[in-house]
């Protein structure tokens, strides 16, 4: 068995290992254009900003390891510029020397990656204008931080996002300009408020709902103009506006691709050719939660695609699931993380949904230190069925979110989040933890125990005229409220109920939900149409930052 894998990291350098662990005695071949075959791609902006010193810790195994451990024929600065399938060889350039030559294969897999987006924006290809896909350009970028105070980056996604920190953390102004009206495009706008109010903290200029239109070249700085007409000095920029899928040998080997360009795929990674299997960022695979094509460029995948090309090629019976999404971003000490569907995709795929939020301390709160964390879930109204989650926060983001993930991969719903048994000790989380209690909070809405109402329902006048019932204290209440609210607190409720206006629906809120739904049980009981508004005060106010919908 002869086996060709073209590109490294993620997908390649995974499918090389575990295929060198199913057969000690094939020949495998690996290809790449870059000069590091494996490296860790995601540690890119923290290596320019200074956070990660050596060069050598993105190194995930150097080219001696591979050869020596893996007995692997690693091909570094080389490029393979052809397919041809009827012979089955492909013809590989060696960047070095620029000399051809031709390599026979039994199976080939690409893993070619995804290439980073360069807008047709005029100036776009003058000198100081970067992008980041290898090392190479993270040595390139990190020379420009060196000498520089202003930089500008185009995409607030998760690199653009991640470079501004490590830009800020290396002492340098900077401006990031997302064409959308939020950061961080998958998640729904209103949880990400507090990173955008974060990165103005930290002294970046956030430009939101702009792109470039043009870059021009001034006295030893480049100048960018903004749609908007602004002008903004420059001693570098950073293209960070998305990727695309490196399809180029597959569309001119006659592969199939779908309707985004990514070379389409069955569960074991197999192409349109038998003989040739694809994985990583190139590929389109299948959305684990809607069953439709998508892409989703994530190491964790690409690791794990690697393996199954591996295992197909020598029998084994292995499938891809298809791709979750779970994704989490770090910024100055705070993080987002996400999976499954968020609440804009559900409404592009106009799938029926509810949602519900929860403000939370990440454990427990008579223990020190305990920091906020809200969490959004996304369920089935009639089964529970877990569509889909986000949490933003701090510490212990990411364990909320890894263990939706792993319930939605067991196809669990929201009632055995209710009774997900999971560790407790006062600084690690609660009796309850957030978890849990999303459980409770969607649980109750499917029973029908729990009617809730939404700040953007409200804000477009969707409710209709409802009553508003503010249920905190009046010292909280004068620190802001919703307008046209009655202030009447949870402890004097059920003494006040004859000031609350009969005839029409009562919606009661607090500040991040709780009261509001000890209110609800109350008004219920003693006959109103009442509802509560979920994630009270908290969610309101960032619906209102992020724009109503």
């Amino acid at each position: 068995m002869k086996i060709v894998i073209v590109g490294g990291v993620a997908g390649g350098a995974s499918a090389a290992a575990r295929a060198r662990r199913l057969d000690e005695s094939a020949e495998i071949v690996l290809i790449e254009r870059g000069s590091d075959p494996s490296f860790a791609n995601c540690g890119m902006p923290y290596y320019i900003g200074g956070e990660i010193a050596e060069r050598g810790k993105l190194l995930v195994t150097p080219i001696a390891r591979l050869e020596a451990r893996y007995r692997l024929d690693v091909r570094a600065r080389s490029q393979v510029e052809r397919i041809d399938r009827a012979a089955k060889r492909v013809t590989v350039r060696n960047l070095v020397s620029g000399e051809l030559y031709e390599e026979t294969y039994n199976k080939l897999i690409l893993s070619p990656g995804a290439a980073p987006f360069r807008p047709p924006i005029p100036g776009a290809d003058l000198p100081g204008i970067y992008t980041l896909r290898n090392l190479d350009d993270a040595d390139r970028l990190l020379e420009a931080t060196l000498n520089s105070r202003q930089a500008v980056i185009l995409g607030g996604g998760f690199i653009g996002i991640e470079l501004a920190e490590n830009l800020v953390q290396r002492g340098l102004n900077v401006t990031l300009v997302e064409r959308n009206g939020q950061i961080l495009p998958p998640w729904d706008a209103e949880m990400i408020v507090p990173l955008q109010s974060l990165l103005k903290e930290r002294g970046v200029d956030v430009r939101l709902g702009e792109s470039a239109a043009a870059f021009q070249q001034t006295t030893g700085q480049l100048q960018v103009t903004l749609t908007s007409g602004t002008l903004i000095p420059a001693d570098f920029v950073v293209l960070a506006v998305g990727v695309r899928p490196d399809n180029s040998l597959a569309v001119a080997a006659g592969l199939a691709v779908g309707e985004r360009g990514g070379i389409q795929v069955d569960a074991t990674m197999r192409t349109s050719d038998p003989d040739i299997y694809a994985v990583g960022d190139a590929i389109e695979t299948v959305d684990a939660i809607t069953g439709q094509p998508t892409q989703i460029p994530l190491a964790g995948p690409a690791n794990r695609q690697g393996r199954i090309a591996a295992d197909h090629i020598f029998g084994r019976s292995a499938t891809y699931r298809g791709t979750q999404g779970s994704a989490i971003v770090g910024l100055f000490g705070k993080s987002a993380a996400m999976t499954g569907l968020s609440e804009k995709a559900c409404l592009r795929l106009q799938r029926p949904h509810e949602k519900v939020y929860l403000h939370a301390g990440h454990h427990a709160g008579y223990y020190p230190g305990a920091e906020q964390l809200s969490l959004k879930l996304l369920f089935n109204p009639q089964e529970g069925t877990i569509l889909g989650a986000q949490a933003v926060g701090g510490a212990g983001v990411d364990k909320r979110i890894d263990v939706i993930a792993t319930a939605m991969q067991g196809g669990l719903t929201v009632f055995d989040l209710e009774e997900a048994e999971l560790c407790y000790a006062p600084q690690f989380g609660s009796a309850k933890d957030p978890v849990n209690m999303a459980g409770f909070i969607a649980g109750g809405v499917v029973r029908g125990d729990h009617p809730l109402r939404h700040s953007d329902d409200l804000l477009t006048g969707r409710l209709g005229d409802v009553t508003l019932i503010d249920v905190r204290t009046p010292a909280e209440y004068a620190q802001g409220a919703i307008p046209g609210a009655i202030n009447l607190e949870i402890d004097q409720l059920r003494q006040r109920l004859a000031e609350i206006p009969s005839g029409k629906p009562v919606v009661a809120y607090c500040q991040v939900g709780f009261r509001g739904y000890l209110a609800t049980r109350i008004l219920l009981q003693a006959g109103f149409d009442a509802a509560n508004l979920s994630g009270g005060y908290t969610t309101y106010s960032r619906r209102v930052a992020a724009g109503s919908s």
